[in-house]
């Protein structure tokens, strides 16, 4: 039994075959439990058990390949991330899986100051190969881009240029043009000199940028230092962090020395975007830069001109990667202070208010709690949950190491879809008690409900959270506001696409069945005041009185706040998301703010009505159980 246990806690270790076979410039190696293609159409295909990988060999000197296809025997080691492929005494070959942690180790050192055109096409292969963990992974685009720049740096300075001269480097995904600035053009009387970008293909040419740089900030640059690096992309997906809409071509401008930055005199750009760009009011084009620092796109330190709906005019006073991006307006700055304000206020009261809730219903444990209020104060715990972490989303943007805002973002995504689910658990018991009404009993009631009310969200934050290795979906994203340059960095969820997928359907199917028991039980309520004010009048007009028209009036407005405060606690006004959805409605998001923020406090109010009737009742029915005592007395 332990030889055989020794063996499975081991890696897996055989001998087999693996066979090359080249046939019109393509090539086939086929794997003992894959198979790899490569041709000119389709790049690189690298599958083992049907998932994408990467293949890289060394061979010794000694020849083993004659010829168009050969087979040879090769030992085969297991791990976690990858297969080792021992060919003795040929060669050593390796293929990874496309993981974050191996591909990451992949690339790490190709960032060096040897790596030249060679590593390139390695860190292309390596981006081709595992194009959907590329998609995906934040620190795998990081580790691409920080390995990029070191490259292209390292190209720039072995170029060898004359004064004036020029070289243009077609790297099949990029195409970079060095340029060494000539003393002639800088004793120019012009204030700007032009310079060209690289064309990748020719269909591309009118997509490609003109480029002015400023003459005086030049001169400033030491003659050695005084080199040029202009890079057009074929594709820019490394540079896309959350859902930007990148409008034209990416160009990226390097200085082989110190960056270009704090130019009294801005670079000037002309883009190109596509007519086929989709406008509203509510969007406008803007040049931006992408921060290697931060990991964004901003525009601070960038104008923009709108000549036309083709041509972008981009100025800008430092140089690194350019676009244009096609931009949703935001909230103005000015309304998202106060919105802010009246968040924080409004949430933390709502916390304190909810923390009263369940310490109200702690301390009231020893009398006879009903249902109703055990739902009221899980869903006070929820919301109480919300709320802190709401006042953590900003502190956990700002804090090491990433894993506390991924934390904040996924505790905060638990209480959320907590809140939803309570709501409408909130709706259901309403249903049973008011339409169902009768003889409706269910064993372990209050025990399946916390089961679902606490369970799925949990489900639902846990995988989510799991996959966090494949799809980054918690993190620190950033919030930008409308004609500023300033971002707001929150704990949240990164990805819009999960955002919308999960959260948005969750809470419409809730906000429909809510919606629908709110209607009926509103009708309900209804019916039964006027049956009982019919019967009111009936018996007063036998009496020959006749109800008055304040009585009527206080009992449309007990009518109306009761609606208003199961409207609170059922969580319909959160359906004034829908109607903000879209573009920026002021009035909807001042309401939703304030109306949601506070929900914490409207629900103590009912918890603490809901106590004190629930009180009352049980003092009744002490009173009406108690035996009566009576007192004889004996005659004589």
């Amino acid at each position: 039994m332990v030889p055989l246990l020794l063996l499975l806690l081991l890696p897996e270790s055989l001998a087999d075959q693996i066979c090359f076979n080249i046939s019109n410039s393509n090539i086939n190696i086929t794997l003992p439990d894959g198979n790899i293609v490569e041709n000119q159409a389709m790049g690189v295909n690298c599958k083992v058990d049907g998932q994408p990988c990467i293949f890289q060999c060394t061979f010794s000197n000694q020849t083993w390949f004659n010829g168009s296809s050969g087979c040879l025997d090769t030992k085969v080691t297991t791990f976690i991330d990858k297969n080792i492929y021992n060919i003795e005494p040929y060669s050593n070959c390796t293929q990874y899986f496309c993981k974050q942690s191996s591909i990451s180790s992949l690339i790490t050192p190709l960032d060096s100051l040897t790596a030249d055109q060679r590593e390139m096409m390695q860190l292309f292969y390596i981006r081709d190969s595992c194009a959907e963990l590329f998609s995906t992974s934040h620190q795998v685009k990081k580790d691409f881009i920080n390995a990029e720049r070191q490259i292209i740096h390292n190209i720039m300075g072995t170029s060898r240029l004359e004064n004036g001269g020029s070289k243009k480097y077609n790297l099949r995904v990029l195409s970079l043009n060095v340029v060494n600035i000539s003393d002639a053009e800088l004793n120019s009387t012009e204030p700007k000199i032009q310079i060209d970008a690289p064309q990748l293909l020719h269909e591309n040419a009118s997509f490609v940028p003109d480029i002015w740089l400023p003459v005086n900030d030049l001169h400033n640059i030491p003659k050695k230092d005084r080199i040029i690096g202009l890079v057009s992309y074929m594709q820019h997906n490394q540079f896309q962090f959350k859902q930007e809409n990148i409008s034209s071509m990416v160009l990226r401008i390097e200085l082989l020395g110190e960056p270009l930055k704090n130019l009294k005199t801005p670079i000037q750009m002309i883009f190109r975007v596509s007519t086929h760009v989709h406008m509203d009011n509510d969007s406008r084009l803007q040049c931006c830069y992408f921060d290697e620092g931060e990991w964004l796109w901003k525009t601070n330190g960038c104008e923009t001109n709108n000549t036309n709906q083709t041509d972008i005019i981009c100025n800008c006073n430092h140089a690194t990667p350019f676009a244009v991006l096609l931009i949703r307006n935001s909230i103005a700055e000015d309304h998202w202070k106060i919105l802010s304000y009246l968040s924080y206020i409004g949430c933390s009261l709502s916390a304190f208010f909810t923390a009263l809730s369940l310490v109200l219903y702690v301390f009231s444990r020893n009398h006879r709690m009903d249902y109703s209020i055990s739902i009221h104060v899980s869903l006070s715990g929820a919301l109480f949950m919300l709320n802190i972490t709401f006042l953590l989303t900003e502190w956990g943007a700002t804090v090491e190491p990433d894993w506390v805002c991924v934390f904040v973002a996924a505790v905060m995504h638990y209480s959320l879809l907590c809140c939803f689910t309570w709501m409408a658990i909130e709706a259901l018991h309403l249903y049973l008690l008011l339409i169902k009404v009768f003889n409706t009993y269910y064993k372990h009631y209050m025990v399946k409900l916390s089961l679902a009310g606490w369970g799925i969200p949990g489900v639902i934050v846990a995988v989510s959270a799991g996959l966090q290795d494949f799809r980054q979906f918690y993190g620190v994203t950033q919030t930008t506001m409308a004609n500023t340059n300033q971002t707001n960095a929150i704990c949240w969820i990164k990805d819009d696409s999960f955002f919308y997928a999960l959260n948005l359907v969750y809470f419409t199917l809730i906000f429909i069945f809510n919606s629908g028991i709110l209607m009926a039980v509103a009708s309900s309520i209804c019916k039964m005041k006027q049956v009982l004010r019919n019967s009111l009048n009936l018996g007063r007009e036998t009496e020959g009185k006749t109800h008055s028209n304040s009585q009527r009036f206080s009992d449309s407005c007990r009518n109306s706040l009761t609606v208003v405060a199961l409207t609170c606690l059922m969580g319909t006004t959160w359906g004034l998301a829908f109607l903000g959805s879209g573009y920026v409605n002021y009035p909807i998001l001042y309401l939703f703010c304030i109306l949601n923020s506070t929900q914490g406090f409207f629900i103590f109010l009912w918890v603490c009505l809901s106590v004190k009737k629930q009180r009352k009742r049980d003092m009744e029915d002490r009173l009406s159980s108690t035996p009566v005592k009576t007192s004889g007395v004996k005659s004589d």
